[in-house]
């Protein structure tokens, strides 16, 4: 499972099933979400979009994903892994996941973090996560005035 923090001091948090979804998100021939329905923490890819009714638990486990054609709060811009051995603790995952998303936000968004309309938050593993192997940062970018997003953000320039 995953931890969700925001940059700002609100942490955001999810669980599809929390909102109802029971069927499995479509992915097309692309890998992009063609079928909105729930989608595994562990199966999240760069350009897969979601709704931030989701955001009510502490950790993560499934994520209500929707194509990015349609409106959405959220779209995830960059993964990456962590490559300390042991879980370094709540703060130290927290800063590498918000100082490794901040040094891929401008070559995924295609403009400067601080130019862009886009802010962004963190999915990180949780200790118990962590046990199991789970080093994957999610990088997550939303509108920072909450405005529903209408296409991807990757490479928009906005």
């Amino acid at each position: 499972m995953f931890q969700a923090k925001s940059l700002v001091p609100v942490a955001i948090v999810a669980v599809a099933a929390g909102v109802g979804l029971t069927r499995a998100a479509e992915r097309g021939e692309d890998g992009a979400i063609v079928e909105a329905g729930a989608l595994s923490a562990f199966e999240i890819q760069i350009g897969d979009c979601f709704d931030d009714e989701a955001f009510a638990a502490e950790e993560i486990s499934e994520i209500p994903a929707i194509p990015c054609s349609q409106p959405h709060d959220n779209e995830v811009y960059a993964t990456f892994d962590v490559s300390a051995e042991e879980f370094p603790g709540d703060e130290e995952i927290d800063w590498l996941a918000s100082e490794g998303c901040y040094e891929r936000f401008a070559d995924a968004i295609g403009m400067s973090y601080e130019d862009s309309i886009i802010d962004f938050t963190t999915m990180y593993p949780s200790s118990g996560s962590w046990e199991n192997g789970d080093r994957e940062i999610v990088c997550i970018g939303f509108h920072m005035e909450l405005e529903k997003l209408e296409a991807t953000i990757i490479g928009s320039g906005i």
